[in-house]
């Protein structure tokens, strides 16, 4: 018999098991989405917390309100410092599924609410879909792969921190397993030429997915990876499959990550503390939160203050953590030669998450999430490993002691009896130890009866993932993921834009919304009047303030807003008492809507140029008299050019769109020229045209774009966002998904062409064993 090789075996089972796999995954899926259908029930507001309130939602609606309107989501008319939503990155403005999975979900009747639901729940499914195909590809089992699917998706950071705060990091980590199976089947010699394909739609998910954190995971694996294979292949042309799918990937995205480069530069992101540098790293004083999230360690907060937090970011479901301590306690030298190269990933990911960060990156402990995906595949090797070669459930006294010695639920109840002794003893219990850690002894100890005493393999297989389901779902049950951010009590009534004025901009001065607005601070609903971070998105109103963590617009520096949109108290102060008349720089904006929150007693001046149009409990609303600012207007003189006279051209027809503005202009003949403001914020890259004739577009101090027009000319006056990086990034990317394209199609082609010659070859066989001859009979005989 021909002996069968390597390559024939890894396809032959790679065939048997791709049905499984798929249900697999997709079993996987629904887990975590059931998982999470349980937190619902628990709390219906589990994903509605803090920047999903006053960002994400609102930024959300805007986008799905763009796509309807046949516009691209590249800026935002309804905030100034959030107006351009492709810098942000955090919104995924260049990701397909991204921009897709809004655009369903906002068509649905959902609240506020339901909509964060959906939209975490859908990328917790392709993030467990893809940490299974990772770990299925590995060849693990499927019970196994599922565990591995748990731990990834349902971890403490993604709950705590991605799934219900920041979504532009779940948007994006979703995508890392699915970039790292495709890698690694890039590096696989065993198949085409055209493997390269696999991790290229991967890495433009995750970079357009809108983090910067997982851009630094991907590439601190794509360098792992490429040192792994170059040590086993001992040839540096193994990795050029891969580094040129990640290649045609970064290509396919570069929009996004030129948007970026570009925006950040000069922005008031750059200018960030230095303290903020040391915000948020782990302590080593929580690791024993792996084990027991109840843990409580003393983190630096947002304000560099050392406060008590529970370690629930480390929380992975106990079975991970013990099952590596156990692997390692009694498997030793063989598990860490399994492990050799994803053991030295795992501690590199837990040390950069406790060192302090450099540049306009914050906030170390956002490495966990990778930390918890590489965990939860070292942990599957040592589950492995500890495999018992005896029979479930043997008489034998002296086999009995061996299976308890060696049995990762025993060891996980010592552990948890030390852990809990030393938290008792440390007294850093904190308020959730009780019923907490009963409940994990509880599931230890089921852990090891049930592995003990349970005599079908099978089914002991499914043990892991049962225990880290429980483990986590108990965790968030018994202590609440969002802890360590504030809720607010948006209604839906923020859809309307009463008592404000659509037609008019508004600067809005209230004091910081975390510290004022919280649920612990004000139970009824608020929002209507002072409209926090870009919930003026929601009902269409044009408002100087926005949610902004990169803070492109120059506007954001020269009032020194603050992430979550408000403005300084003193710069509040100044503007409304000095700059809030007709001549001053709120007029120059176009600024004629002014609304104080109730706690501050400013009131813009002259008095005589303001009236109170309406006032709440919430504060004041005071609107320029007479009618609103034309959204483009022919100045005379401005400051910032103060030698020079422009003479008043006419302006109408004005169409302002959210990338574009386009007005007739007629400018008087003569020797001066006319000098037109925009009330937008301005960004690097608009052009201005005048039927075939280009006009230099500049700014007033970075504050809006100011177009001088030569005098006689007369036309359809058009200003359009058109930045050099959108060109070239999308010129990228559209050559590199050509490249794709064609690739596919090709590969698609080879294999069909080369299945049909196989088929050819097999009929041949056959037509040539029916022209044999006939034994005679007595051969048969």
């Amino acid at each position: 018999m021909k002996r069968r090789e390597p390559g024939d075996i890894e396809s032959t089972w790679r065939l048997t098991q791709t049905p499984y796999s798929f249900f697999g995954a997709i079993g996987a899926g629904l887990i975590v989405v059931g998982f999470c259908l349980l937190l619902l029930w628990h709390d219906p507001l589990v994903f509605w917390n803090d920047d999903y309130e006053l960002s994400v939602l609102p930024v959300f609606a805007d986008v799905a309100r763009s796509w309807s309107e046949g516009d691209w989501p590249l800026l935002s008319p309804y905030s100034w410092v959030c107006g351009n939503l492709a810098g942000e990155f955090q919104y995924g403005t260049f990701s397909l599924f991204v921009n897709t999975a809004v655009v369903v979900i906002w068509k649905s009747p959902l609240t506020f609410p339901q909509q964060a639901a959906a939209l975490s729940i859908t990328h917790l499914f392709v993030l467990a879909v893809g940490a299974f195909l990772l770990a299925r590809d590995r060849r693990f089992s499927i019970p196994l792969s599922i565990f591995v699917a748990l731990v990834a998706s349902l971890n403490g950071w993604i709950i705590c921190w991605g799934a219900t705060d920041w979504f532009g990091a779940l948007g994006a980590f979703a995508w890392l397993p699915w970039a790292w199976w495709g890698a690694e089947r890039a590096l696989d010699r065993q198949r085409t030429k055209w493997r390269f394909l696999w991790s290229a739609p991967f890495v433009y998910l995750l970079i357009t997915g809108g983090f910067p954190y997982t851009v630094l995971m991907l590439l601190l694996l794509i360098a792992w990876l490429s040192i792994k294979s170059v040590g086993q292949t001992r040839t540096i042309r193994s990795i050029l499959p891969m580094l040129f799918g990640v290649a045609l990937g970064f290509g396919l995205s570069t929009p996004a990550w030129l948007a970026i480069l570009d925006l950040v530069h000069g922005s008031a992101r750059e200018l960030q503390a230095a303290s903020a540098h040391w915000q948020w790293l782990v302590p080593p004083a929580a690791l024993p939160g792996l084990i027991l999230p109840s843990w409580t360690a003393k983190w630096a907060d947002f304000s560099t203050h050392y406060v008590p937090h529970t370690a629930t970011e480390l929380s992975c479901g106990l079975v991970s953590t013990v099952a590596l301590l156990a692997g390692l306690i009694g498997c030793g030298r063989k598990l860490v030669r399994q492990i050799k190269w994803e053991l030295p990933l795992l501690l590199l990911v837990l040390l950069l998450a406790m060192l302090p960060t450099a540049g306009v990156f914050r906030w170390s402990f956002r490495w966990l999430p990778f930390f918890h995906l590489i965990l939860g595949l070292c942990a599957v090797e040592a589950l492995r490993s500890l495999q018992d070669p005896l029979k479930p459930g043997s008489s034998d006294l002296a086999s009995r002691f061996v299976r308890l010695a060696s049995n990762p639920g025993a060891l996980g109840f010592v552990f948890l009896v030390l852990t809990a002794v030393m938290m008792a003893s440390l007294r850093v219990g904190g308020r959730y130890a009780f019923p907490l850690t009963w409940i994990f002894l509880g599931l230890a100890a089921l852990w090891y009866f049930t592995d003990v005493f349970f005599r079908n393999a099978k089914v002991r297989e499914w043990i892991p993932a049962a225990i880290t389901f429980l483990a986590l779902l108990v965790t968030y049950l018994c202590i609440p993921p969002n802890g360590g951010v504030p809720k607010y009590n948006l209604s839906q009534m923020l859809l309307k834009p009463s008592p404000l004025d659509p037609q008019r901009l508004y600067l809005s001065i209230y004091p910081w919304a975390e510290h004022t607005y919280r649920i612990e601070k004000k139970l009824q609903p608020v929002g209507q009047i002072v409209r926090p971070g870009s919930t003026s998105m929601w009902a269409r109103l044009r408002f100087i303030n926005g949610y902004s963590p990169i803070r492109p617009a120059g506007v954001a520096r020269e009032f020194a807003t603050t992430i979550h949109g408000e403005i300084n108290p003193a710069m509040g102060d100044y503007l409304l008492n000095y700059q809030a008349s007709q001549d001053g720089e709120l007029a120059l904006l176009g600024v004629d809507g002014i609304v104080v929150a109730r706690e501050l007693g400013v009131v813009p001046q002259p008095a005589s140029e303001w009236e109170v149009i309406g006032s709440a409990d919430e504060g004041r609303v005071f609107h320029r008299r007479g009618a609103p600012f034309a959204r483009v207007r022919s100045v005379p003189s401005i400051d910032s050019r103060p030698n020079e006279q422009f003479v008043s051209a006419t302006v109408s027809r004005v169409n302002d769109s959210r990338n574009h503005v386009e007005t007739n202009v007629d400018v008087p003949s003569g020797d001066r020229p006319a000098l037109l403001t925009f009330s937008r914020p301005y960004f690097r890259g608009y052009e201005a045209r005048l039927d075939n004739h280009k006009f230099a577009v500049t700014s007033y101090r970075g504050l809006f774009p100011i177009v001088e027009v030569p005098a006689g000319s007369k036309g359809r006056l058009t200003l359009t966002y058109r930045p050099s990086w959108l060109m070239w990034g999308s010129g990228t990317a559209v050559a590199c998904a050509l490249v794709v394209i064609l690739s596919f199609f090709t590969a698609i082609s080879e294999r069909i062409k080369a299945r049909y010659r196989f088929l050819g070859s097999s009929r041949s066989s056959i037509t040539r064993l029916s022209k044999r001859p006939a034994p005679p009979p007595s051969m048969l005989r």
